[in-house]
């Protein structure tokens, strides 16, 4: 260590020009390391879906789902496995313990979809597999085109950028919302056709006969060869409409007789409007790893270009929302001032105590240690976003320490007359071990963090990466550059001669001429240490009266701090069971009201989705310009309260890792009556509830579903089968497919189907159809019926198990952790079938999970921090002393919480914890190297305590009041903007922080106190040491 620094200082020319690169090479890596807003974290999820046109949710679990399962039950590492299935598609999602291989479960997954394939029914599509990753999942920006122009415009234009869009190498895809497939419809009308005695398969063999390629070989005659080939593909709609159906001696009837063939988009099953005009959304999703800032300049280069062209329609316009971009930028320009307000903050700190040159000196270690960390996170690799941002401003207050207990040592000494380069070069020396000593456990505070499980851990792991990266730098800054630059420019405070007398006498233990705080201090000490065990005593009073009195005040506990969000949805059901277009006027009578609210900035409706009749996407105006998103939704409740029969829900996105309703209830049971029966029990009580907002359930609601029940002995006699009645029925529901064509203008295969038209399709005509049998035209209702049945909605599965969700979420002033153990209660009283089981799920899992992580994570960090103490003290008592004052700092963190009124926030708040036990056992490892030191020399307990607190108490002041002064734009959620000069207070992103900065404020205020107080009281009970029996570990001079 010692030749280390020697070495530094020997070659001045060196450490210079090295920082001077360090600068520049991380002014250039922060200006182009990719950044993102939320760290692309690999979901450990994959997902197998299936569609299959038309299909009911129960046959849909039995045909699909069931046989999927089966296939994928062996495959390890699950934790749990849940399955959808639904009107028309099926859904199976596998969640994996975290730190499975990826790439091998997919591999699995695959395997197994496979060999479920052959089970699965011949016309269903084909199943995919997919992974999840927050990149994909999320949408960095989307593109609405709207305006007065037709449907299929907007979808052409749409679906063209989404392919030149999705050629960039940014862009992972783009997906088009408001997009719907192309189809033929051949529209027949049933009287012609039962004039020409038609009938449906008649014209399905028609046309699948004659859509084929006939690859008929080629002839070699010896004199040529040549291929010969019998082409029946269908090229264009005219092909359709020429075939001939019906041929009677010379007439020939066509399809054109009988049917209207035409171009048409499937049946909608939802609209999407911005702003109340009909819209195509493009929703933009980027590679992991792309600059997001990029990317999304990119995006609108493109779209601007678009509209420069000739054939942009006039009146086709082009908005922007959900611009992840602006967050990110926000994020980095509030990085920035509050890097620049704290090192200005600390600086004047450091200004008014040790003068400019030594300031100048610490506040080149600021940017110094940033920049170095910077260097190091994008050497491996890895990007700039919200929690590496986050880290760098916790780190601010961190990073001085050493370099201000170096300078205000070297201070001290040039004071006392010795000459720069030896003052620096004795205060390095002096203090190597001491700063490497708290730079370490800082560290081990922030290791464990490394090892946080579930998504919330691959979320915050950055954190303890960062920390380590810039505190690292911190160190080699104190110990080798700080010096090397104090040697060439250090230069005391100017002090007169009698003040100079006063230090060189306090520095030998003469007490008398003390003034100032210095005075107050020294008296307070010389009392407190006749009384040690008053003190001691007093101390764990204080600490047992806070914990009472924080458990009392019920501010509870919460996960992630709340913050105003950029945007809220409002969801809206219903029960019963609506047409898209009567959803739609719902949709709209209820977008009426936010359309013309001078607060929001964008409204966008969707009409349709399962089982709800839409949703309305908000983004608010500026936080500057409007109220908080919590009482414009308190305002808009009260007019939509006015509609009956409809719930109507208010959410936003809570910050941090995504996690659906604050409380899941999952209830499961044997048959699917019982289960129902329980849902209703249990959304019942749920309804009465006062802590619970936002309810809805996954049960089936009523309505009906009409089925066609074939008596199979009367069906026999007119030789008739499900198929012939299926296809039958199929005219007058979506339409029976009979194949399908690729048109030029289309990069997807168009379905051609068959049906009746529309005035002609309803539930009544089903008694009129007929179906074609050897004894001629038959009414479907000899041997059929059409009865009504109970709805069946989609359908949720976990592990292979029917089960029913009961989602909610907490009313405002309610806590989740304080009311489980209620909720628990009132479910086991609620009488529920015996085979029903219950378990409560949401929030409070990931909760759990974490909060017994940070307890473990805790203490593991307390006993690394123990192993490197005692290493360095060689006395266990004295090790257990600095511990005992982390304990006694986590007191302060709930009297900072219960000032200020806030929830402890388990993953903000524990890391402050776990943060503020690195900081507060800097000061006090450098108070009792010092003790030792003076013990050494041979003072008595009493005389060094006094010494050692009188001495220190400039650096351990300093350090706290730079630490405290660097998180206080955060805790007063204040952001200095010194570009634009304004300063503004609660904007969004600073909420994010508060709570953590203030942990740690409050707790650093409290504990510095005790450093200066109770530790040298605990000194004193120590038992004697004899100054002979410890080993010098430096070489005092």
């Amino acid at each position: 260590m010692y030749s280390i620094i020697d070495a530094a200082l020997s070659r001045a020319r060196t450490m210079l020009s090295l920082l001077a690169l360090i600068l520049v090479a991380g002014v250039i890596t922060y200006i182009t390391i990719p950044k993102e807003s939320s760290p692309d974290i690999t979901i450990p999820i994959i997902y197998v879906s299936v569609g299959h046109q038309g299909i009911s949710p129960t046959d849909s679990e039995r045909l699909l789902v069931r046989p999927i399962e089966q296939e994928l039950r062996s495959i390890e590492g699950v934790k749990e496995m849940t399955a959808t299935a639904a009107e028309g598609h099926a859904s199976v999602v596998l969640e994996f313990n975290v730190g499975v291989d990826l790439t091998k479960a997919m591999a699995d997954v695959r395997d197994a979809v496979d060999l479920a394939k052959p089970k699965l029914p011949e016309d269903s599509d084909e199943p995919t597999v997919n992974e999840v990753t927050l990149a994909s999942e999320q949408p960095v920006l989307s593109v609405v085109l709207f305006g007065t122009v037709p449907e299929r415009t907007i979808v052409q234009i749409a679906r063209e950028l989404g392919d030149k869009l999705e050629s960039y190498r940014q862009i992972l895809e783009v997906d088009i919302a408001g997009d719907r497939d192309d189809i033929v419809e051949i529209i027949v009308d049933p009287l012609l056709m039962e004039s020409y005695s038609l009938d449906q398969a008649d014209i399905y063999n028609l046309i699948a006969l004659n859509n084929r390629v006939v690859a008929a070989g080629f002839v070699d005659t010896g004199y040529g060869r040549f291929s010969v080939k019998v082409p029946s593909v269908f090229n264009s709609l005219k092909d359709v409409l020429e075939l001939p159906i019906k041929v009677d001696g010379k007439q020939v009837v066509t399809f054109g007789d009988v049917a209207t063939v035409r171009r048409a988009f499937r049946d909608p099953e939802s609209f999407a409007r911005l702003d109340g005009k009909s819209a195509v959304v493009l929703d933009i999703k980027k590679r992991a790893g792309e600059n997001i800032i990029e990317t999304v300049e990119l995006v609108k280069a493109v779209m601007a270009g678009a509209q420069q062209q000739a054939e942009w329609p006039n009146n086709l316009l082009v908005k922007y929302t959900w611009d992840e971009s602006k967050d990110v930028k926000i994020m980095l320009n509030d990085l920035q001032n509050n890097i620049l307000s704290a090192i200005i903050l600390v600086v004047i700190v450091i200004i008014a105590i040790l003068g400019v040159r030594t300031a100048l000196l610490v506040g080149i270690s600021i940017p110094g240690s940033f920049l170095t960390g910077l260097l190091v996170l994008s050497v491996f690799g890895l990007t700039v976003n919200i929690v590496v941002l986050f880290s760098l401003i916790m780190a601010v207050g961190m990073l001085v320490d050493g370099a201000i207990v170096v300078t205000e040592f070297a201070d001290r000494r040039m004071q006392e007359g010795e000459g720069r380069k030896a003052a620096y070069r004795d205060a390095a020396k002096r203090m190597a071990w001491p700063i490497t000593a708290s730079t370490a456990t800082t560290l081990a505070a922030f290791a464990p963090l490394l090892f946080w499980p579930d998504v919330t851990g691959e979320f915050m792991k950055f954190l303890p990466l960062t920390l380590i990266a810039t505190l690292t730098a911190s160190l080699i800054m104190a110990l080798l550059f700080v010096p090397v630059l104090g040697g060439l420019i250090g230069k005391p405070q100017y002090v007169s001669p009698k003040s100079q007398a006063r230090m060189v006498a306090l520095h030998n233990g003469d007490f008398s001429h003390a003034t100032g705080l210095t005075k107050a201090y020294y008296h307070t000490l010389s009392i407190a240490i006749k009384h040690p065990f008053k003190i001691l005593f007093s101390a764990i009073l204080l600490a047992v009266a806070v914990g009472f009195t924080y458990s009392k005040a019920g501010l509870g506990a919460e996960f992630f701090p709340e913050v105003d969000p950029p945007f809220f949805n409002v969801k809206v059901r219903s029960h019963g069971d609506l047409s898209i277009q009567e959803k739609d006027v719902i949709m709209r009578d209820i977008e009426l009201m936010m359309l013309n609210h001078d607060e929001f900035d964008t409204v966008y409706t969707r009409t349709g989705g399962d089982d709800q009749i839409g949703l309305i996407s908000i983004t608010p105006v500026d936080w500057q310009y409007r109220r908080s998103v919590k009482a414009i939704i308190e305002e808009l409740k009260v007019h939509t309260d006015q509609y009956a029969g409809v719930e109507i829900e208010y959410k936003f996105p809570d910050a941090g890792p995504p996690v659906e309703n604050d409380l899941v209830i999952e209830l499961s049971a044997k048959t699917p009556e019982q289960l129902n029966q329980a849902a209703k029990i249990v959304r019942n009580w749920a309804d009465g509830n006062q802590a619970l907002t936002n309810i809805s359930d996954t049960a089936s609601k009523d309505g009906i579903d009409w089925k066609v029940d074939i008596r199979r002995d009367d069906a026999a006699r007119f030789s008739a089968d499900a198929t012939l009645v299926g296809n039958t029925v199929q005219f007058v529901t979506n339409g029976l497919k009979i194949g399908d064509y690729l048109p030029d203008d289309s990069s997807e295969e168009v379905d051609i189907l068959v049906r009746y038209p529309s005035d002609k399709r309803d539930i009544g005509r089903f008694d009129q159809l007929r179906v074609k049998t050897p004894a001629g035209l038959v009414p479907i209702t000899n041997f059929a019926q059409i009865v009504p049945d109970h709805k069946q909605d989609t359908i949720k599965r976990l592990d292979g198990k029917r089960v029913v969700n009961i989602m909610a979420d907490m009313e405002e002033g309610y806590n989740l952790a304080l009311e489980l153990p209620k909720i628990e209660q009132s479910l086991s009283e609620l009488g529920l079938p015996s085979s029903v089981e219950f378990r409560i799920r949401g929030q409070n899992e990931e909760q759990e999970n974490s909060s017994a992580f940070l307890q473990s994570a805790f203490m593991v960090a307390l006993a690394v921090m123990a192993l490197i103490l005692i290493t360095q003290f060689n006395s266990f008592y004295q090790a257990f002393l600095i511990l005992s004052a982390v304990l006694f700092s986590t007191v302060g963190v709930f009297v900072g919480l219960l000032i200020f009124q806030r929830p402890f926030g388990i993953v903000m708040s524990g890391i402050g914890v776990i943060a503020l036990a690195g900081i507060v056992v800097n000061n006090n490892i450098v108070l009792i190297d010092t003790y030792n030191q003076l013990i050494k020399r041979g003072l008595d307990k009493r005389d060094a305590i006094l010494r050692t607190g009188v001495q220190r108490l400039r650096p351990v002041m300093l350090t706290t009041v730079t630490t405290i002064l660097g998180l206080m734009p955060m805790v007063l959620e204040m952001n200095i903007d010194l570009i634009n000069q304004k300063i503004e207070f609660g904007a969004p992103s600073t909420q994010w922080w508060s709570q953590l900065a203030t942990a740690i404020a409050g707790g650093l205020a409290f504990a510095t106190v005790l450093t200066l107080v109770l530790t040298p009281c605990l000194l004193m009970l120590g038992r004697d040491k004899k100054p002979d029996m410890i080993q010098s570990n430096d070489d005092e001079r």
